[in-house]
């Protein structure tokens, strides 16, 4: 530690510590624009001057370490101020320079009121300005569909560049021209490729880049701001979601250190329109061949017409990718009292719900990875899979401390990797010490072997699972104090699903059998969209959109998207958040448990609980760990080595990623009209500004 003194008080900071930090620890504050806590330093924006005693001009805070501060004559600490008529008059004049070429554009800028610029410049600015030339004009750039430019307002503070370069592993951004010419730009001017770049206009200090979905859609004084979770993919990344009256209008990063840090990808931020497009309104009933909107007591009636008279056995439940806790329980419990244990989650058949939960959560949880040092992905994509925690592996990667293996397909992952194969038997290869990386996993002290959950989705799939984890077992992944095997999982619903037990029972069906003909009279689908469901099969949709499981139901019944009701989601590492409510359902919709609820009265199997609270009851009696909110209930290491003995037989196919298209993989983002433009311009399709 060493002792500095800001503005007269004594404090002992950690030598690596920046002037800036020091200072802020202290409780001073420092205006900035180029610094970021997550980004490299620039030093170019100079608005953290300070004076340190005895140099003979300030000083820039962000680039100027606490070790390279020289002791006083006498041997005192170095003495800093931050509020020194030197650093006001020079602030004032950094001020002034950035403002020179600035626009008054802040009555229709996107950015007011939430504008670092004007917050500055109001407490570190003057009231005029000395400079009575023409302010110069800086052509707007084509960045794609999500982000907006204003370059006139650009003060070149490079934020986005090393954004862009530095954590979303794509540099596509740059300066080019000198001095009074230099203008941020992508080469070509071509469509940004990255799943983060919604992120730039997070940290753009000023309105040059903006959200191109949002633009003129409202004022931040005019929004109520509801703390949620994104449901997007397995990560559980920390939102705040907008709304104006009924309307959701935007949704944001909120930090998390834990899980998201401050990043959300752009499927997460920008499915806005997808919650207000070919929503489900009404009850639906299939009348010879069509769809006809019905009441609430028509649809009810219609199922326990058909569901009143049948054995238990021939009924069952499929719950898909954005489905709460809250209502699969729901829905168990309905099934369990008909008599029926045929439960499943999409994509979860590789999973046995009795095995523990470190079968199927990442074990080394998401903060872990900044720990590890080496790290093998198995049938795993995690830019498209889970494009925030691809960022976090990307930032252990860039420390010099991770080497990363991968065994499935070729991708550009945004980090180096060892390709080892791209099937099963590449992971016998591995096992029996055939590649070299089998060392690498061996001699590291905190290694990760990493196995996509949409990769498991195959007749195999608990085959490999099994595998995976005797390679983990093999390689020393499992020590004292870490767990090494981590399941990724793709989807919100499936880790809280197995939690609860949401799958086949012993005599129950899992999803490849109820999906085969002639095995089931009525099965419910709760959201979901990706399953082939056989003719003769009577199907119940309750579900947000008119996607695919809304076109094959006999009867719809409308629920709530998860940013319209209360409810805990699961993500992959275990940790159980909720989703707050900030808007209401459209329409005749109501929350999904609520529905399950009423119809298990129709059905004559009423559930013991009518409102929310007394459901979270019943699930934490069942489930006390969910209880326990943000918190992660750690799996065990015994349950990783039972799934390792397990063995079976395995197919030499290849690995497949469980996402094709990372802009539309649920119900939400296939009825958003940005998704569909950004799937466009990602499939190759991409047009450049002369276009």
């Amino acid at each position: 530690m060493t002792k500095l003194i800001v503005d007269g008080k004594e404090i002992d900071v950690p030598a690596e510590y920046t002037l800036l930090q020091a200072c802020e620890a202290a409780g001073a504050e420092i205006p900035r624009f180029c610094y970021h806590e997550r980004l490299s330093i620039a030093g170019n924006c100079r608005m953290c001057l300070v004076e340190v005693k005895g140099g003979p001009k300030p000083v820039a805070s962000c680039a100027w370490g606490v070790r390279d501060c020289r002791p006083g004559p006498k041997g005192e600490p170095p003495e800093i101020s931050t509020r020194s008529p030197m650093v006001k008059k020079a602030r004032e004049g950094v001020m002034e320079f950035l403002l020179i070429n600035h626009p008054l554009d802040c009555p229709i800028c996107d950015q007011g009121g939430e504008c670092d610029l004007q917050d500055q410049a109001m407490g570190y600015g003057v009231d005029t300005s000395r400079f009575a030339e023409n302010k110069r004009a800086v052509e707007d750039k084509y960045l794609g569909a999500l982000v907006k430019t204003s370059m006139n307002r650009c003060i070149q503070c490079t934020r986005c560049v090393r954004f862009s370069a530095e954590v979303c592993g794509a540099p596509e951004m740059g300066a080019t021209g000198r001095g009074e010419d230099m203008e941020i730009t992508t080469y070509l001017e071509s469509a940004l490729t990255s799943e983060l770049q919604g992120n730039l206009v997070d940290i753009c200090p000023v309105g040059a880049l903006t959200s191109k979905p949002y633009a003129f859609a409202a004022r931040p004084w005019e929004l109520g701001k509801t703390q949620s979770v994104d449901v997007m993919d397995g990560v559980g990344s920390a939102i705040r979601v907008d709304t104006r009256g009924r309307e959701v209008m935007r949704i944001l990063p909120r930090i998390n250190e834990s899980v998201n840090e401050e990043w959300i990808s752009d499927k997460t931020r920008h499915i806005v329109d997808g919650l207000r497009t070919q929503r489900l309104d009404r009850p639906y009933i299939r009348q010879d061949g069509q769809l006809r909107a019905a009441s609430w007591t028509e649809a009810f009636a219609a199922i326990a017409a058909k569901v009143g008279r049948l054995d238990g056995k021939r009924i069952g439940a499929i719950a898909g990718d954005l489905a709460a806790v809250e209502e699969m329980f729901a829905l168990k419990e309905l099934l369990a009292k008909c008599g029926s244990s045929n439960l499943a989650v999409q994509g979860g058949d590789a999973f046995d719900a009795k095995a523990g939960r470190a079968s199927w959560i990442f074990n080394p949880t998401i903060a872990g990875i900044d720990q590890a040092d080496a790290l093998l992905i198995v049938g795993s994509n995690p830019r498209k899979e889970a494009a925030v925690l691809n960022a976090r592996i990307r930032k252990r990667w860039r420390s010099g401390k991770l080497k990363v293996g991968v065994i499935g397909a070729k991708a550009d992952l945004t980090y180096d990797y060892d390709y080892l194969g791209a099937g099963t038997d590449s992971l016998s290869d591995l096992a029996a010490g055939k590649h070299s990386f089998a060392e690498v996993l061996k001699g590291a002290k905190n290694p990760i072997v990493l196995v996509g959950a949409g990769s498991l989705a195959r007749q195999d799939g608990a085959a490999v699972l099994a595998l995976v984890a005797k390679l983990a077992v093999d390689v020393g992944a499992l020590k004292d104090g870490w767990n090494g095997f981590g399941v990724l999982q793709d989807t919100a619903s499936r880790a809280g699903a197995l939690d609860i037990g949401f799958a086949a029972g012993a005599d129950g069906l899992n999803l490849a059998q109820m999906t085969t003909f002639g095995t089931l009279d009525v099965l419910f689908l709760l959201g979901a969209d990706d399953v082939k469901v056989p003719d003769g099969t009577f199907v119940v949709y309750i579900g947000t959109h008119g996607d695919r499981g809304a076109h094959r139901a006999d009867v719809i019944l409308p629920g709530a998207a998860y940013t319209e009701k209360s409810g805990i989601y699961v993500n992959t590492e275990g940790r159980a958040q909720v989703a707050n409510r900030a808007a209401f359902p459209p329409g005749e919709a109501r929350e999904d448990w609520a529905i399950i609820r009423a119809l298990s009265d129709v059905l004559g199997k009423k559930l013991s609980y009518d409102s929310l609270a007394a459901l979270r009851q019943a699930l934490f009696k069942a489930a006390p760990h969910l209880m326990r909110l943000d918190q992660i209930e750690p799996g065990k290491a015994n349950d990783v080595k039972k799934l390792a003995g397990k063995g079976g037989s395995v197919d030499k196919s290849p690995f497949k990623t469980s996402v094709e298209d990372f802009y539309l993989t649920n119900p939400i983002a296939r009825a958003s009209a940005v998704m569909a433009e950004c799937s466009r311009l990602a499939s190759g399709q991409m047009l450049t500004a002369a276009e």
